[in-house]
């Protein structure tokens, strides 16, 4: 039990975890509630916290923690950034936040801290990831620096998935083992070509007469995305039972919580015995793209349809529908058809 004196401690649960935090948005807490190392942690966290210069990254790092933009994350993903974030105080606390308002200077001392991890680059984007997210927060709301000098900084891992799409014969393997929730949102996904946060958003309200359009996340709503109710997605609509004013929901006929669909999701991989193959539920981008130009449809009308920036199409279009991969498409049409 955590002691009474112990004020304000948060906990978080992940993955069946509890883990416990100095205050809401702050520091982790080693050891069990009520242990000495526990007790001994809060103490030094909420004198660190009275102790700390304003002036001081570490100043800035504790009021992220505690900011919505922080506390409004999932659970999970806290328990994942939380090391980050008290490693970041480690390294640059002692720093004045000014200091990060001069790029050109601070940029070297980003990419030495990075480069620890240089032998785990997806580690080591990870950790920059945090950062920028940190110093995002400086910028705005609370302008305190002018601009973000994680921004073009290039991350370590690089991965060039422009043939990496999911085919019939492998949403049939994955859909054999997975519930119908989430057969649901793979068929809608490679149908569609929409990215996953917009597809758990997708109301009914979205789907008209003619078409499906929702304005983009991704593009904090100044674009929209239309795609037309052609046969085949009309029948991935119809298929799916209205139990929400939400298209996708899960077993319980709720909206699917972000994270509560990813976990769904990699668990069906691992049941369709595909957990080791390098496929992620954004590949069915892909697909649908791949899709669509086997069809014959112009690039400008794919822009149009997924939402995409006309004026960058042609690498989008180029990303998502390498030739090897549209050949690997049109190799399994023509096999469907003549079987």
């Amino acid at each position: 039990m955590v002691k009474a004196d112990l004020k304000g401690v948060a906990s978080a649960t992940a993955k069946g975890k509890t883990y416990y935090y100095a205050w809401r948005g702050g520091p982790r807490l080693p050891g069990e509630p009520g242990s000495p190392e526990f007790v001994v942690a809060y103490h030094e966290a909420h004198a660190a916290r009275r102790q700390t210069p304003q002036g001081q990254m570490r100043a800035l790092v504790t009021l992220y923690r505690a900011s919505p933009a922080y506390t409004g994350l999932a659970a999970s993903t806290k328990v994942q950034w939380a090391p980050w974030l008290d490693r970041i105080t480690s390294h640059f606390g002692e720093l004045p936040i000014a200091a990060f308002d001069r790029p050109e200077r601070i940029r070297p001392l980003i990419r030495r801290w990075r480069d620890q991890w240089a032998d785990r680059p997806r580690t080591a984007d990870y950790g920059l990831q945090v950062l920028s997210r940190v110093l995002a927060y400086a910028v705005d709301p609370l302008d305190k620096i002018g601009t973000n000098p994680c921004e073009g900084i290039k991350r370590l891992y690089t991965a060039d998935r422009a043939a990496v799409i999911w085919t019939d014969t492998d949403i049939a393997a994955l859909k054999a083992k997975a519930t119908a929730e989430i057969g649901f949102a793979v068929d809608l996904a490679a149908a569609t070509g929409l990215r996953r946060g917009d597809l758990l958003r997708l109301s009914w309200s979205h789907v008209g007469d003619q078409a499906i359009e929702i304005a983009t996340g991704k593009s904090k709503g100044k674009t929209r995305a239309m795609i037309p109710l052609y046969a085949g997605l009309r029948r991935t609509l119809d298929a799916i039972p209205r139990r929400s004013t939400s298209v996708l929901t899960n077993g319980k006929g709720l909206p699917w919580a972000n994270h509560s669909f990813g976990n769904a999701f990699n668990q069906a991989k691992i049941d369709a015995g595909m957990a080791g193959r390098d496929l992620h539920f954004h590949d069915l981008r892909g697909t649908a793209a791949t899709r669509f130009k086997a069809a014959g449809l112009e690039d400008r009308v794919i822009a149009e349809i997924m939402g995409w920036e006309e004026a960058h199409v042609a690498s989008i279009i180029r990303r998502y529908v390498e030739r090897n991969a549209l050949t690997k498409a049109t190799i399994e049409r023509l096999n469907k058809a003549e079987g």
